[in-house]
């Protein structure tokens, strides 16, 4: 299913079904290692490389995050906090 939208560590666009984003923003939520913290800046250019070239944008793609609980932000730092560990071994 990620194939759909994810190739070549890029997101091409966001799934319509709520459930096939959630698999999407968890891949994605991996590139974070849990509890370091980002500035806003720092994770804009994660999140804008990962939407280059498609038909995704980096602030859609921070809001998602951010409001399926993978990411949490305060003052303007961001940490992974949420999604599956298991993808932090592959």
């Amino acid at each position: 299913m990620l194939r759909a939208f994810v190739r070549d560590g890029r997101l091409l666009a966001f799934p319509s079904q709520q459930s096939k984003r959630r698999i999407v923003l968890e891949h994605i939520a991996c590139s974070f290692e849990p509890g370091r913290r980002h500035t806003e800046r720092d994770l804009t250019a994660v999140l804008a490389a990962w939407c280059e070239g498609g038909k995704a944008d980096h602030v859609t793609l921070r809001r998602y995050l951010v409001d399926e609980g993978l990411l949490s932000r305060a003052d303007g730092v961001y940490w992974r906090s949420g999604g599956s560990l298991d993808d932090l071994a592959g």
